[in-house]
């Protein structure tokens, strides 16, 4: 039983709490042994706090055996991504430039809402220095590597996350998405990464990615994902980006199917260079929605190239980033980041200007093609996992070093709402996500049409063979 708990959904700890099954102490003890035997294989943790794990579940203990649950996740360990402010933990952005000493006086909106509705938190998962590229290695952290085959990377920059719940280590964790950085790694984790409508979380304190930071859940099913954003969603005032609106019931209605939606299907989106392999099992996924009901449809797309107006804005972006730290932005070791910051200093005005007016033709463009389609699906990248330690997969350069993210970085810009779940794997046992896009605000209708595809080939059951 102790083995089993660890790969329980969160609706199922929820379950077996409520029946006395087992306990959250019992559970958190599986948890921290699972990364007590994982961790020096995968290195998906920046912090463990085992002593306040333990604390936690023991508090939910007791108020689970006097029937008087705090919330909707009373006793579920879950993970906080370490670019997520967490009172009394360092937030060290996976930078040497972090002085961990702190004080951390603060927690995130996010985490204050995880904290009241009883979950227990772990710990701070790695991520590449300042979330800044699509895989997970650091100086201050090293490599973290994939459950399914520790030779390959999980993605990023929320590849810890994906690390943890992928191999029993969490069943929740949040991740930050500015480009595809939750649906990346849950693509190569074999899990689900749910990027919410732009300010549909939150964020607060402020990211330097402020403009098109979305932050979500990293799971291993849709009801959970549901579940996660029934509590991570809804307006706060702190920041001045979210939807004012209340969040929709994400858990109502998720099990209504997908009959007589319009589902459009683009294995590119016209301008990505999807590996033939991905696009051929995302292709097989369409006829699990034609069999649900659905109307799909394989369409080329019209929305240009966004690459440049992206890149723009988000050296633009890496500037702040600079500045906030200072004199301690010399100690920034990524390449990457630091040529970001560069090409960002020479941007003027009508520079941003221009890449602000793309963006918005881009959003238009969309909102145009779902006037059409209820949804959009998609391969969730361009690649399957490659070798750790890399920042771009083999025969591609530097220059086109983000190029495989193609099919995410796009839906940052218009702040759509999208999703990864598990469809298939390569002939070596690769993972393989499946991304569904809907229209802004429909973040319930993509959640639905999710959990409909998931019922129907539940790919995302099957564990890692670590």
């Amino acid at each position: 039983m102790t083995s089993e708990l660890v790969f329980l959904s969160a609706h199922d700890l929820i379950a077996g709490y409520r029946r006395k099954r087992f306990s959250p102490s019992e559970v958190i003890d599986a948890v921290l042994d699972r990364i007590a035997a994982l961790e020096p294989v995968l290195n998906a943790w920046q912090l463990v706090d085992e002593a306040g794990a333990r604390r936690a579940a023991r508090s939910a203990a007791l108020r689970w055996a006097k029937g008087r649950p705090m919330g909707l996740l009373d006793g579920v360990p879950t993970a906080i991504k370490d670019v997520t402010e967490t009172r009394g933990w360092p937030t060290l952005n996976g930078s040497l430039a972090i002085d961990r000493r702190g004080p951390w006086r603060e927690d995130a909106i996010v985490v204050e809402r995880l904290k009241a509705h009883g979950a227990v938190l772990i710990g701070k998962t790695a991520t590449p220095e300042f979330a800044w590229k699509g895989v997970t290695h650091s100086k201050l952290k090293g490599i973290t590597r994939n459950p399914w085959n520790p030779d390959l990377t999980t993605g990023g920059s929320s590849g810890g996350a994906a690390a943890a719940v992928a191999s029993g280590m969490a069943a929740i964790a949040t991740g930050t998405d500015s480009g595809g950085s939750i649906r990346a790694p849950a693509s190569f984790c074999n899990i689900v990464g749910y990027k919410p409508s732009f300010g549909r979380v939150p964020v607060w304190p402020a990211s330097p990615m402020m403009m098109i930071e979305h932050c979500g859940p990293l799971v291993r099913t849709v009801r959970d994902a549901a579940l996660a954003m029934a509590v991570m969603a809804g307006p706060d005032p702190r920041d001045g980006y979210c939807l004012t609106e209340p969040a929709p019931d994400f858990l109502r209605g998720l099990e209504r199917g997908v009959k007589g939606l319009r589902i459009a299907y683009s294995p590119d989106l016209g301008f990505a260079g999807t590996r033939p392999v991905m696009a051929r099992i995302a292709a097989e996924a369409c006829a699990v929605f034609a069999d649900l009901g659905a109307k799909v449809e394989r369409v080329r797309l019209d929305i240009g190239d966004p690459t440049d107006a992206s890149k723009v804005l988000f050296n633009s972006l890496a500037t702040r980033i600079a500045r906030g730290l200072g004199r301690r932005a010399a100690r920034l070791t990524e390449p990457g980041l630091i040529d970001s910051i560069r090409l960002g200093r020479r941007l003027d005005a009508l520079d941003l200007i221009g890449a602000e007016a793309a963006r918005r033709d881009l959003t238009a463009r969309m909102a145009q093609f779902h006037a059409t389609y209820d949804l959009l699906i998609c391969p969730t990248v361009c690649v399957a996992p490659f070798a750790a330690g890399k920042d771009y997969p083999e025969g591609w350069n530097r220059r086109q070093a983000d190029r495989w993210m193609g099919l995410t970085f796009p839906f940052d810009l218009t702040g759509q709402p999208a999703i990864s779940v598990p469809c298939g794997f390569t002939r070596d046992r690769r993972p393989v996500g499946l991304q569904i896009v809907g229209p802004r605000s429909a973040d319930a209708l993509v959640l639905r049409a999710a959990r409909a595809f998931e019922s129907a080939q539940p790919m995302g059951m099957q564990r890692p063979p670590i």
